[in-house]
């Protein structure tokens, strides 16, 4: 896959947006510049430490334990996993949309089985969000699928990588933000944290969502998608990496905010190698962004690839790597937090 070289503009992308408005501000107040852009900093960095290796491996032996059996859609243990996410989520205080009057949004065993989802029971999203201090109307979305596949003859299927790493990356993202709102800098932009379900059985989750959106479609900003960061593939064995799909495909920004972002933290290797609809393993189409993608709002999707134990049952905590998860959760929050504070919305300018 192609890469394009990004101009220099790119690497002060977080001076030339966020940090402008933070100026200008100040200025208005009789503030000097470089003291409105130390705050503006010092705001990103105390959140974006927020984002702990400890507590990602502390959620994820939970998620990922034998006790939730696997998490196939509607099941007892599934249920289980969104009551812990559940209570996370109000333990930090952060609340869930207004306008759904809880963290679950039911999605119906019909509606899953007129799509092929066969004998599945009802099953839920949880949604947990911040509102915006500014533009509260218009949404950041940051998802990922909490489902896996169950317990199959007898053995449990844990999916720690898929897609518990990307659940609890979710989890402390919001963490992050909510410690940024408690201190005073919340972000400017709503964020809509979104645990889909029924991923593995045909992202029925998100597509639900986006057929009955708790917010207009048309607010909604971006999608960040998570699922899989928690490994490494053959082909990339060893290296700081992510794949990342989709982010130039509907707005010529993203990519570019995405860079910026990577190179302001830990500076991974993005790799594009599936960044292409025409890729034989499809894998723009086969996660939760692509729901909203095919509604025209901007997507970037998280990757790490295919590896050995990919839908096995050795898919176990253990092999997971919580220093590159953790840096790759501090990658999707930066990003986030550009794209969540910029004085103007993300622009759709590729179809």
């Amino acid at each position: 896959m192609r890469k394009i070289l990004i101009p220099l503009f790119a690497l002060a992308v977080f001076v030339s947006c966020e940090a402008t408005k933070a100026v200008t501000d100040a200025q208005n107040k009789g503030v000097s510049a470089s003291k409105a852009l130390t705050k503006s900093e010092k705001a990103f960095q105390s959140a974006y430490k927020e984002i702990s290796l400890d507590d990602l491996k502390k959620n994820l032996y939970v998620i990922a334990s034998d006790e939730m059996e696997g998490r196939d859609t509607g099941s007892p243990g599934q249920k289980k996993a969104g009551e812990y996410m559940v209570k996370f989520y109000k333990d930090l205080g952060i609340p869930y949309p207004k306008a759904l009057g809880s963290y679950y949004q039911k999605v119906p065993a019909s509606y899953m089985q007129q799509r092929g989802g066969r004998n599945l029971p009802d099953s839920e999203n949880i949604l947990a969000f911040i509102e915006g201090s500014e533009k509260p109307d218009e949404i950041v979305v940051v998802s990922g699928h909490y489902d896996h596949v169950g317990t199959r003859n007898g053995v449990v299927y844990n999916g720690a990588d898929d897609d518990g790493s990307g659940t609890v990356a979710v989890m402390e993202i919001a963490k992050a933000f909510q410690s940024a709102k408690k201190a005073g800098n919340g972000p400017k932009r709503s964020v809509l944290f979104l645990h889909v379900t029924g991923e593995e059985h045909g992202l029925f989750g998100s597509e639900y969502y986006t057929d009955n959106p708790v917010f207009p479609l048309a607010n909604t900003v971006v999608d960040l998608n998570i699922d899989m960061i928690g490994r490494d593939d053959p082909e990339n064995r060893g290296k700081s990496y992510v794949y990342v799909i989709g982010s130039e495909m509907l707005s010529s920004q993203l990519k570019v905010i995405n860079e910026a972002a990577n190179k302001k933290t830990n500076n991974l290797e993005l790799n594009y190698k599936y960044d292409d609809p025409n890729d034989p393993d499809r894998l723009y189409y086969r996660s939760d962004h692509y729901n909203f993608a095919k509604n025209n709002i901007p997507v970037a999707f998280f990757f790490d690839g295919i590896h050995e134990d990919y839908h096995k049952p050795t898919d176990d905590v253990e092999k997971i790597d919580f220093s590159l998860l953790q840096k790759r959760a501090q990658l999707v929050f930066t990003t986030a937090w550009e794209i969540a504070n910029r004085p103007d919305r993300i622009i759709v300018d590729n179809k």
